[in-house]
């Protein structure tokens, strides 16, 4: 399993990744900035007082507030946007290390964007969950990493593995190695605690659940499943 984020992590330089995290952290911070015009330009409008210094005072506190609120959607933000990309990741990850096996078959556009969707939705409701209990010092840290290594680990398996394997296939793969699909979840919730490297979590994340499939579809091949 180290093997295997080392090599993902060694990836990650190369131009196709590159690419895609320059277009995914351009579109986030677009629509965040978007969004902060918006929500600033509504908030200023309807408060209004009279005196000036306060009025000043206000506007300010309200865009820096802004700022700080939103930059913590960064990441999921960018996931989602990610998302309608992750095939070139994998397609890239599988011509470089597997050039000799069969090669996946990409997501259409619309289930591709609504999968997209749904997971950063899940990882955003999961998050506000595990908020809750940050006044629980010790047993929040353990909720981020147990939740989100469930979560990250199934969705990113479920995604590369569906490029081979149609969904029942898929269920079997993944409760028969669901050991070590949560292990490989926590290595990705690893960097996605860590702020800024958490930019790379779906790319990270992609070329890392590959070599895990490809681990596993080696080991069932290996035993006559």
């Amino acid at each position: 399993m180290l093997a295997a984020a080392s090599r993902a992590f060694s990836q990650i330089v190369s131009p196709p990744f590159r690419q895609v995290l320059i277009r995914s952290v351009g579109l986030t911070l677009l629509m965040l900035a978007a969004v902060w015009a918006a929500l600033y330009g509504t908030f200023t409008h309807f408060v209004v007082v009279e005196n000036a210094w306060l009025q000043t005072s206000i506007e300010i506190l309200t865009g820096l507030g802004l700022v700080i609120g939103l930059g913590f959607l960064v990441a999921p933000v960018t996931s989602l946007f990610a998302g309608l990309f992750l095939d070139e990741i994998a397609e890239e990850v599988e011509r470089v290390h597997y050039p000799g096996d069969p090669p996946g078959q990409a997501m259409p556009l619309v289930p591709s964007l609504l999968s997209a969707m749904r997971f950063t939705l899940l990882v955003v409701a999961v998050n506000l969950l595990v908020l809750v209990l940050i006044l629980l010092p010790g047993i929040n840290v353990m909720a981020f990493f147990i939740a989100n290594a469930y979560l990250l680990g199934r969705e990113y398996f479920e995604m590369i593995a569906h490029r081979f394997h149609d969904p029942d296939s898929v269920r079997v793969l993944r409760e028969e190695a669901g050991t070590r699909i949560f292990l490989a979840g926590l290595v990705i919730a690893g960097v996605l605690a860590i702020p800024i490297l958490n930019l790379l979590t779906p790319l990270f994340a992609t070329a890392f659940m590959v070599h895990i499939y490809k681990d596993l579809r080696a080991r069932r091949r290996r035993t006559g499943r």
